[in-house]
């Protein structure tokens, strides 16, 4: 029986498959002879073919050349320095020139810029407008002045607002591709889909809600112009679905939330504002992100509906009330609710768009 040899070096073992080699041995016999003596320290079976292949093109060493490597000075913090300047210099830059440029591997350049210098590759966030300063100032503005609202009031303030705004519901919303994703099994069949846009039958939906839930459900007829009178119409129902479903609201004092549309600031529905006694909330123009049915309302809604079909109207509206009728106080709370912290961080940007 062979004796196994614990302590052997890949160089010994070598210089066994040149001796075996120039026997006559072929490479798999060399194998087989070498694993009982050399076992688990023995080198691989494609080892031993390479090495037998290399002695029969004429090598004659058993030990590695001699390898340029990876200069030791990569990592320097000259050349961090020099890589922090070429990305500041160009923000699209790529690893690959970054490697060029330093002449080192892709991985070492990655590791450089991700784990040293702690860069991440982003997308450009995109926002509605390209504000200007003025704009941004007035956010800030009427951003301050509901917080000092709110610090005063507190929580009482929030249960006062009326918040509404419109949108088109089309009779089919393609669904997004995020809500389109499923989990799936690395052998299951790829699912496949092509670009839709959405049908040409629509009809626009009002909503005005509060922090317990939805207050009103309009729907535009068709052929009806979107105008102050209609408008005001619409109001006037709002205020008679307060009366019947916050009873208390109205003494308390109603806080209406809603944007600069051009029907929303006309002299007569400022006028109608004023007969109902409603208070205003300032908001800015411009500024979806600090719309509560703009970020927290319609998005889920089109989520929701996102791959249905409907044939008229009717059928858009009974789904659209559905849906809103499903959602809990919680849902209408919450919505409300994070209006304070836009209204904060939008100070702490700047006045730039608020995304979470």
């Amino acid at each position: 029986m062979a004796a196994v040899l614990n302590e052997c070096t890949v160089e010994e073992q070598r210089a066994v498959v040149r001796f075996l080699w120039a026997k006559g041995h072929a490479a798999k016999d060399i194998y087989k002879e070498m694993i009982p003596v050399y076992g688990e320290q023995c080198l691989s079976r494609q080892s031993v073919y390479n090495w037998v292949d290399k002695f029969s093109q004429g090598r004659s060493n058993v030990t590695d050349k001699n390898r340029s490597g990876r200069p030791v000075e990569v990592g320097s913090e000259e050349n961090l320095q020099r890589v922090e300047e070429m990305i500041r210099a160009d923000r699209r830059i790529t690893i690959d020139t970054v490697a060029i440029a330093l002449g080192c591997s892709h991985g070492l350049a990655y590791s450089i810029v991700h784990d040293k210098l702690d860069f991440r590759k982003v997308s450009m966030r995109w926002v509605p407008r390209q504000l200007t300063d003025e704009q941004k100032l007035t956010r800030m503005g009427q951003c301050l002045e509901h917080l000092c609202q709110y610090s005063k009031e507190g929580e009482d303030m929030l249960s006062r607002i009326v918040t509404g705004d419109e949108s088109w519901v089309h009779y089919y919303q393609p669904e997004t591709k995020r809500a389109s994703m499923q989990w799936k099994h690395p052998f299951s069949p790829v699912r496949q889909t092509f670009k839709v846009t959405p049908s040409a039958g629509k009809v626009m939906l009002t909503v005005f809600w509060d922090c317990q839930g939805v207050l009103l459900t309009h729907f535009q007829k068709q052929g009806e112009t979107v105008n102050a009178a209609a408008y005001c119409e619409v109001l006037m129902k709002l205020g008679a679905a307060i009366k019947r479903k916050r009873s208390n609201l109205q003494e308390k004092g109603i806080l209406l939330l809603h944007d600069n549309a051009r029907p929303h600031t006309a002299q007569q529905t400022q006028e109608t504002i004023e007969k109902l006694h409603w208070t205003l909330l300032d908001h800015p123009p411009y500024s979806p992100d600090l719309a509560p049915s703009d970020y927290h309302l319609f998005g889920p809604l089109k989520n929701h509906l996102g791959g249905k079909h409907f044939a008229d109207d009717g059928e858009v509206e009974r789904e659209v009330r559905r849906w809103l009728g499903l959602q809990t106080r919680d849902f209408y709370t919450e919505g409300i609710g994070v209006l304070v912290k836009r209204w904060d961080k939008c100070i702490n940007v700047g006045g730039n768009y608020v995304e979470k």
